[in-house]
């Protein structure tokens, strides 16, 4: 099992609306890309600055999977239609999961 763990950072200028539709965006990818076995979104509580806005953890059952939802047209449509407007950083890591 592999799970990718994605740490997401909004733009100042990034708007409520865009945000949620963020959110929404990847609420609906395990719907979308059969290869998403979990799917994890928690925002920050905001308690220190500088902190990213979005963890995102999904798992996969293995990296052929992951590869395959890399380049799913759901996903790249998220990235391009709600995610580029407003990210100002991005980073992530994929492990295995024991």
């Amino acid at each position: 099992m592999i799970r990718h763990v994605l740490l997401l950072q909004w733009t100042t200028e990034a708007t409520t609306a865009q945000r949620e539709a963020a959110l929404d965006g990847f609420e609906r990818l395990p719907s979308q890309v059969p290869h998403i076995q979990n799917l994890v979104l928690e925002e920050d509580e905001g308690l220190a600055e500088g902190n990213a806005d979005l963890l995102v953890t999904m798992d996969f059952a293995d990296a052929e999977a992951w590869r395959a939802y890399q380049e799913h047209p759901a996903h790249r449509a998220l990235i391009e239609s709600a995610l580029r407007p407003i990210l100002a950083r991005r980073s992530a890591l994929q492990h295995r999961l024991p």
